[in-house]
């Protein structure tokens, strides 16, 4: 049987008024706990301006809502915490065969939004249906460090992987990388604003390639460019 977590204060003030001692006022309980079972719970969109962003990234992501205005292209949301509909998707495809525990599931956040504001990834995703393109504008924060002074290459290669899968989700469905090949060019500074453009470039049965070029923003460096394979995901298959 579960013990009540109210009575214990109540047993521990008697013990200490039978000792001598004066009991010890009651603890505020604060704000009750939210259910997130019954209630909606409304997840902040982290792809929004806040003030750590440089005065290229506002003008970047104010340029590509502009675009979104007449309906060719759509700015895509990003939250801390996944949408409870993709996580079951993928229990359905790979934890029924390897169970994980719902407490450590409930803990876990996009890798790209476990840093603090400012500090890690800071980034806006833009897509267009017609041209199955995605452009992912990006600014490395200090955390991100590689060499000194520069993005560190497994950062860039996070938002090169994201920035693919975004682009190979939005336009074919539930999918998984399966091979990522990147060519890095040339060093980003850290802080900087960088443009990663993304296009699907066939589909060959459950096999998607795509494909994206990482350039600054005035367009005149070539950072980095990028092939990726990604695999639909097969309910009647499973990890064991």
């Amino acid at each position: 049987m579960l013990r009540s977590c109210a009575a214990r204060p109540r047993t521990l003030s008697a013990l200490r008024a039978a000792r001598g001692g004066a009991p010890r006022p009651a603890r505020d309980p604060g704000p009750a706990r939210r259910s997130f079972s019954t209630e909606k719970v409304i997840h902040k969109d982290h792809s929004l301006p806040n003030p750590s962003w440089s005065k290229d990234l506002r003008l970047l992501f104010d340029q590509f809502m502009k675009k979104c205005e007449d309906g060719s292209w759509k700015h895509l949301p990003s939250s801390e915490c996944k949408v409870p509909q993709r996580i079951h998707s993928f229990k359905t495809y790979f934890l029924d065969s390897k169970p994980v525990k719902e407490d450590q599931l409930s803990q876990a956040r996009p890798f790209t939004r476990s840093y603090e504001v400012g500090q890690g990834f800071e980034y806006a995703m833009f897509y267009n249906e017609d041209e199955k393109r995605t452009v992912c504008l990006f600014q490395g924060g200090p955390y991100l460090e590689g060499p000194p002074g520069f993005l560190h290459g497994g950062a860039l290669a996070t938002m090169i992987d994201t920035t693919l899968g975004v682009c190979t989700i939005s336009c074919m469905g539930l999918f998984m990388t399966a091979n990522l090949n990147i060519n890095f060019k040339s060093p980003i500074p850290l802080c900087s604003v960088v443009v990663i453009s993304s296009q699907l470039d066939k589909v060959e049965g459950r096999k998607v390639f795509v494909s994206c070029n990482v350039r600054s923003v005035d367009e005149k460096t070539l950072h980095s460019d990028a092939t990726g394979l990604f695999i639909k995901l097969d309910p009647e298959k499973s990890l064991t």
